[in-house]
């Protein structure tokens, strides 16, 4: 049995009865069974893809070593209570091998999706945390660069100043000592003159 689709309920047509208003009832109930088998399997196949989608992401979470929160439960739609069919002759089962396999199809396919975006998405984030730790690297390099070299032109300007002021104390101890020198030798001139008798 072919499943509905939105236009064929939405084109679905009734035969006027002959000796009545309204429609056949036998042909709106039968109309009515095939809606009501459709909307089931419908909901069948809705709860059996919302299991298949929570696996799926438990298996993808569980492949990229991280929990994933399970993903919440998505509410039940309210649904108003189906009308009882009349009682029919045998329906036919609803089983349906080709849909399930290409629900499975889907499945998989959406796993693959998740993984390969997951394994995607771990490699940009690796590539991104190598390229900044690179850049980080290079910048200390360049920082502890120019430091050693400032401190290498400091060290170099300290030492000359250091040269200089041991060049100043030598002489400016050889002026002073010269200059005491002049001093004890003009002295010692002077004592001695004194100790001569005046000339008469």
């Amino acid at each position: 049995m072919a499943l509905l689709t939105a236009d064929d309920v939405l084109n679905k047509k009734f035969q006027p009865t002959k000796f009545r208003e309204g429609y056949d009832q036998d042909e709106v109930d039968d109309f009515l069974d095939e809606v009501v088998n459709t909307l089931r399997v419908v909901a069948a196949e809705n709860e059996e893809l919302k299991a298949k989608l929570a696996a799926a992401e438990a298996r993808v979470a569980q492949l990229g070593g991280g929990e994933a929160p399970a993903p919440a439960p998505a509410p039940e739609p309210a649904r108003a209570p189906a009308p009882e069919p009349e009682p029919v002759a045998a329906a036919e089962p609803v089983s349906e091998p080709q849909s399930a396999a290409s629900m499975l199809a889907l499945a998989q396919k959406v796993h693959d999706e998740y993984v390969n975006n997951g394994k995607a998405e771990a490699e940009r984030i690796v590539g991104e945390a190598r390229t900044s730790a690179e850049q980080t690297v290079r910048e200390a390099e360049d920082q502890k660069n120019r430091t050693l070299g400032q401190l290498e032109q400091e060290r170099a300007l300290l030492e000359r100043k250091i040269d200089e002021l041991r060049v100043f104390e030598r002489d400016y101890r050889t002026r002073l000592k010269s200059y005491l020198e002049g001093l004890l030798n003009d002295v010692e001139g002077r004592g001695s003159n004194a100790s001569l008798p005046p000339v008469r």
